[in-house]
């Protein structure tokens, strides 16, 4: 394939954390750096919380994985702010503020997106309300409104008083509870996370289940398996779907990057889990030949 080299000196960051736990490791930076310097550009990773580094000789930032972000969300919102106003940054600042708080769910399905059924509570009140109306013998979803890699996320059964002390910790930390019912569909493992690159749909991965009931996840830790899996027709447009009603909500117009996380289940047909726009993992390892995708996509955004 034949490719228009970069002008020189152009750089590329490619915005990482400094240490990630054992099961849970950035997969996607190697790969795309190596693939961006194939293309002639001059690219690093680079850890978003470091005072030494200059952002605004950086041509274009990559949001990839800063994944220690929620226990220093103050300190990277002004990190995203700064790093905004002196360089070019994508996915860009102002998707990532929207994209963060899972509220943004309710606009989609406004927009005629499918999602999972949610209440979003301030009160702990309206929590044991909502835990009150489940059917017996059915299981409840809860966790946080912004959050990432299930922090603070759990399967309950709506009398296990675990599920009231979660929400009772996200609501002391200021933050929204969110509840869902259980979609058994994803305790099967059925979830398909949908990658879509400058408006293509590019690859799809199951990752295996993560909750157990009772609150916490599998094994105890955040563990993923991914595994490239096929996309029917339906998923296919379903995932157009939501990047489109993404860019209608937001005015930003279509994302560098999306991960869909869907699920066909009985009980509510295909629905939207997340639109994940921010810092998805996008399992380059797995699927290596996207890597090329993907810098083929950030070499089109360079001003």
């Amino acid at each position: 394939m034949s490719t228009t080299p970069s002008r020189p000196g152009t750089r590329v960051g490619v915005v990482v954390t400094d240490s990630y736990p054992a099961e849970d490791l950035d997969h996607d930076t190697a790969p795309l750096v190596a693939a961006l310097r194939a293309r002639g550009v001059e690219a690093h990773a680079t850890v978003w919380h470091d005072a030494s580094v200059d952002w605004s000789t950086y041509d274009l930032l990559v949001l990839r994985s800063p994944w220690d972000y929620p226990e220093r969300l103050p300190e990277f919102l002004a990190w995203l702010d700064h790093a905004g106003s002196v360089t070019q940054v994508l996915n860009p600042p102002a998707l990532v503020r929207w994209n963060l708080d899972k509220r943004y769910l309710t606009q989609l399905a406004d927009l005629g997106v499918d999602v999972v059924p949610t209440t979003y509570r301030t009160s702990l009140d309206d929590v044991r309300a909502d835990l009150a109306g489940v059917a017996p013998g059915a299981h409840v979803v809860l966790k946080p409104a912004v959050s990432a890699g299930a922090r603070d996320t759990g399967l309950f059964r709506p009398d296990d008083a675990r599920a009231l002390a979660l929400a009772a910790r996200i609501l002391d930390g200021g933050g929204v509870v969110m509840v869902q019912p259980e979609v058994p569909e994803l305790s099967q493992g059925r979830e398909k996370a949908l990658y879509v690159i400058d408006g293509r749909l590019t690859h799809a991965i199951a990752k295996g289940a993560l909750l157990a009931p009772g609150g916490g996840l599998i094994g105890g830790v955040y563990a993923e398996h991914p595994e490239q899996v096929d996309v029917t027709d339906a998923e296919a447009a379903f995932a157009q779907r939501v990047v489109a009603a993404v860019a209608e909500a937001t005015g930003l117009g279509v994302p560098l990057y999306a991960r869909i996380d869907t699920v066909d289940s009985a009980a509510h047909g295909l629905v939207l889990l997340e639109a994940e726009l921010f810092e998805p993992a996008l399992n380059l390892h797995v699927v290596p030949e996207a890597a090329g995708v993907v810098a083929a996509a950030v070499h089109a955004r360079l001003r």
